[in-house]
């Protein structure tokens, strides 16, 4: 565990990471927004997972190797951005035919499937491992010893107040998104502008 005042500096700092919107804010949002408030939050969750799976990997020494492979790094990054462009792509289809029912995320891509889109989108987020890399280990304190159970620690408290922040935003943006999507060219626009957030997205993180 790290020193308290230590740690109270991390949790302000990433206080500030967590409000400043980004890509995984965004994706929970679009799913939200688009297929209600439950497949938000399954979203939120996927996300998270993919941070825990980033956090552990920083914490055990793993991901340094995608730091020393460039080569790796690069195609995991244009993994990703392909993927969004994918769900970009299908959103755009989506946005051409009736609206499908079930804005509450019980029908449209399904609750596993939003966790699943969560869960790839954050792991095929390659600035994820530089953050890992980079961000925990300036809290550590090496002379306090147990310096894997420290980086454990930082990283777990990060994953879970990512969850309170994305869940939050899910289920808001959800119920106001739910109550639009009750008028079909609402509900086409939605999807329009989904498709285009999804592939922002993506081309962001082609681009660098």
């Amino acid at each position: 565990m790290p020193e308290w005042g230590t740690y109270l500096g991390y949790l302000a700092a990433i206080a500030v990471f967590m409000i400043t919107p980004g890509p995984d804010m965004m994706f929970v949002i679009a799913n939200a927004g688009r297929w209600g408030a439950r497949a938000g939050i399954a979203a939120a969750l996927g996300v998270a997972f993919g941070e825990a799976v980033h956090m552990a990997a920083a914490a055990l020494g793993l991901a340094s190797l995608f730091a020393a492979n460039p080569v790796l790094y690069q195609g995991i990054r244009y993994a990703g951005a392909a993927y969004l462009l994918f769900l970009g792509v299908q959103a755009w289809r989506r946005s051409k035919r009736p609206l499908e029912p079930g804005a509450d995320g019980t029908e449209g891509p399904g609750l596993t499937r939003a966790f699943t889109r969560g869960a790839v989108t954050n792991l095929l987020n390659p600035k994820m491992i530089l953050f890992s890399i980079a961000f925990l280990p300036q809290f550590v304190d090496p002379a306090a010893g147990g310096v894997t159970g420290q980086l454990l620690v930082l990283g777990a408290t990060f994953v879970v107040l990512q969850i309170a922040v994305d869940a939050s935003l899910g289920l808001l943006a959800g119920r106001l998104g739910g109550r639009l999507l009750r008028r079909p060219k609402v509900g086409r626009a939605v999807n329009t502008v989904t498709g285009a957030v999804f592939c922002g997205l993506g081309v962001k993180l082609m681009v660098g």
